[in-house]
């Protein structure tokens, strides 16, 4: 984990660290974090492998910051791009204050969350139960559940939330402000995040593309800015950004006919741009073939995931 500077000395009443979530993909581990943070800085879609980098979330307390760390899903899968978005999650384990570990209500227990559980027996960091969407069982199910759980692991706590509707979240917070160490403010009050604009805008463009396209086509994308120009007397910014894909078919589908999905993409990655910059976004995206990328490793450094 990166050393961060402190803002302001110790005090004795002061609490800050880090706090890692982890969890299999689309448990909503990027869902939570956007809602404790009231601002949208994750992408979230249906679809497997969303996130795949490491995300800091910060949130801010009257007497406490809570540094989230989100994290891609934990799988099994091929590749080096697999092995570079589980090598995130793993290594956001270790030397932090705190683990929630995240699970779907509506799931039992499978072999990734025995993977899971395996693999933080191992570390020394307390870990919080955090079970999400309990909003769609029933409380005799999500007893069970707690149960089946707390004889697992030696959990620090156990919290039924609902990401979606925030049920549970001050809750959630609250055990969390336990686990942090006294300690210093890291960032100003008025961030939610270390991430560049340019980052956030590249992934804001990612999540419309796995939205509006077929399943074949999100794995194999990567969303570069390559121009951010602001222009302050205009209130404008326009922004020119590559979607990379794979083979010569996939662009074909990207693009649609007669440019009509690139057209629906734009538009919709342009909106949520718009309001995450607050100011007026000129959208450019062009589309370009580089051959399995998720296998080279030049590419995927050029990238950002390596």
């Amino acid at each position: 984990m990166k050393e961060v500077t402190p803002l302001t000395e110790q005090t004795d009443k002061f609490r800050s660290g880090f706090v890692s979530i982890v969890g299999r993909p689309n448990v909503g581990k990027s869902t939570l974090l956007n809602r404790v943070l009231g601002q949208k800085i994750a992408i979230t879609t249906p679809k497997p492998q969303t996130t795949r980098n490491r995300i800091l979330g910060i949130h801010n307390l009257p007497d406490a910051q809570i540094l989230f760390l989100d994290t891609p899903g934990i799988h099994r899968g091929r590749g080096r791009l697999n092995k570079f978005m589980v090598d995130q999650a793993l290594s956001a384990c270790s030397g932090v204050d705190g683990v929630l570990f995240l699970i779907e209500a509506t799931d039992p227990p499978g072999g990734g969350d025995e993977f899971i559980l395996e693999m933080l027996s191992r570390g020394s960091s307390p870990v919080i139960l955090c079970i999400n969407k309990i909003d769609l069982i029933k409380p005799p199910v999500l007893l069970k559940l707690i149960d089946t759980y707390s004889k697992k692991f030696n959990f620090q706590a156990i919290v039924p939330i609902s990401g979606l509707n925030g049920a549970g979240v001050e809750e959630l917070l609250a055990e969390v402000r336990k686990l942090l160490p006294e300690g210093p403010n890291y960032y100003p009050e008025d961030m939610v995040t270390d991430l560049p604009e340019r980052f956030i805008v590249a992934e804001m463009i990612r999540e419309q593309v796995l939205m509006q396209t077929r399943d074949e086509i999100p794995y194999g994308v990567a969303v570069v800015v390559e121009d951010f120009e602001e222009k302050t007397d205009r209130n404008l910014v326009v922004i020119r950004a590559v979607i990379n894909v794979e083979r010569d078919s996939q662009k074909g589908i990207m693009l649609g006919k007669r440019g009509a999905r690139i057209r629906a993409i734009g538009q919709s990655a342009r909106m949520e741009v718009e309001k995450f910059l607050g100011t007026k976004v000129f959208l450019e995206l062009f589309v370009k073939v580089q051959k399995n990328w998720t296998d080279s490793q030049r590419l995927l450094r050029e990238f950002g995931y390596e």
